[in-house]
């Protein structure tokens, strides 16, 4: 496989960009290598500068849920550029995403448009401070939530260990009140309820992990983190910016029937643009400016064509049997790419939630972060460069997941499945 160019584009990016890159997680680091230079995208695919085309499971890491350059979406971003990309003020479009994003979700019954999942779920935790009265945050291993100091932080030892910086820059003040719980785990949270009562003020989660691979909550996890939450006074804040519209139409609140009393979400609301949301209860939502005290702003949230291509997008996957057709392909997908390993010989576990999937490599089951640790990491990074030489493109990490998009046929899933009988060989 060329990528004369890609080799070239990334030399003359590291004398500009920290590391070449925009974003740790396209850095390729974690496979070896160096990253490819998109040109286009054509609906389930990506087209690199040197014209390799590659099967897309990364979807820009899950708003492409309609898959690349979808023409309605296009065709309503140009109608919608052509009035104007920002006003910095308000705009019709903000109001109708809005009550079409809770129609989906009832546990929204008013919400907040904000720039980024990171603007989302740092705004959500600084709305459940100041509805409690609270400071205390708990988070769980493994989960990402942005990239807001309070929540770059790792483990101590014990359970109820106070969170310590995960990053320089990070000073200890911004993660003094920063609790880290094992997921899967409810002990650890009542232990940790237990030894600071009336301070804490959520806990928030993936409710399905996606920054790990793909890891499921295990059967009445979420609803007894919901229980322990009301019990002590606290809110349970679900992070479905990436679960949102990927693990069932209506998130992974209504996938398990939980309704959380915050939700924090981003990518597919976006269309494939910029855009994260927050929302929950009124009486908690009431708490944010201009009509209560939290203060949170931003120049460009509610962006004209953000929300058009939020709108087309949800709108679109509201047609009969989309969604239901795009698992069924994830689980084709899933099953091929498991039984090509098991051909092999090579171990693996295989998770799957609606259109999220990942290729762990180890026979044990994954439930945590410890387990998903576990993985084989050069077995992977062997087995994701030989997918992309048989024309796969999937996110270079083993801890992150993969996405179907409405774009991906059968001629997609064949080449896949095709890719993997050949890859498992070279791990």
């Amino acid at each position: 496989m060329n990528i004369s160019k890609s080799v070239e584009l990334f030399a003359e990016a590291q004398q500009v960009l920290p590391g070449g890159v925009d974003s740790p997680a396209r850095a390729f680091r974690p496979v070896g290598g160096q990253p490819l230079f998109m040109d286009r995208g054509e609906g389930a695919y990506l087209v690199d500068e040197d014209g390799n085309r590659f099967v897309d499971y990364v979807l820009s890491f899950g708003p492409l849920v309609l898959g690349h350059a979808h023409p309605k979406v296009l065709a309503d971003l140009a109608a919608t550029a052509a009035k104007g990309t920002s006003f910095g003020a308000p705009s019709k479009l903000e109001t109708q995403l809005g009550k079409l994003v809770m129609s989906f979700m009832p546990s929204i019954e008013m919400i907040r448009f904000v720039n980024s999942g990171t603007e989302a779920t740092m705004s959500a935790l600084r709305l459940a401070r100041a509805y409690t009265g609270r400071n205390k945050i708990i988070k769980f291993k493994g989960n990402y939530h942005g990239h807001a100091d309070m929540l770059l932080v790792q483990a101590g030892s014990a359970v109820a260990s106070l969170g310590l910086p995960d990053s320089p820059g990070v000073p200890p003040a911004a993660v003094a009140d920063t609790l880290v719980a094992q997921f899967n785990d409810l002990d650890g949270i009542a232990e940790m309820f237990a030894a600071f009562p009336d301070e804490i003020a959520c806990v928030i989660l993936e409710p399905v992990a996606g920054n790990m691979g793909v890891v499921p909550p295990n059967p009445g996890y979420l609803a007894g983190l919901k229980e322990l939450c009301h019990k002590h006074g606290a809110l349970l804040v679900f992070d479905e910016v990436m679960t949102g519209w990927r693990v069932h139409l209506g998130g992974a609140q209504t996938l398990y029937d939980i309704q959380p009393d915050i939700t924090a979400l981003g990518k597919v609301i976006g269309g494939g643009l910029p855009v994260g949301a927050y929302g929950g209860r009124k009486e908690i939502m009431q708490q944010v400016a201009p009509i209560g005290p939290m203060y949170q702003a931003g120049t460009l949230s509610g962006n004209p064509l953000a929300m058009q291509a939020g709108i087309t997008t949800l709108t679109e996957l509201q047609k009969p049997g989309l969604f239901d057709q795009m698992v069924e392909t994830t689980t084709k997908i899933a099953e091929g790419v498991a039984e090509a390993a098991a051909l092999a010989g090579v171990p693996i576990t295989q998770n799957q939630v609606g259109t999220m999937f990942c290729s762990f490599f180890t026979n044990q089951p994954v439930t945590d972060w410890p387990s998903a640790a576990n993985s084989d990491t050069d077995a992977f990074a062997r087995f994701f460069m030989a997918m992309l030489e048989n024309g796969v493109y999937m996110a270079p990490a083993q801890f992150e997941a993969g996405f179907v998009s409405a774009a991906h046929d059968s001629e997609a899933v064949d080449k896949t499945i095709a890719a993997a009988r050949v890859a498992f060989k070279a791990v």
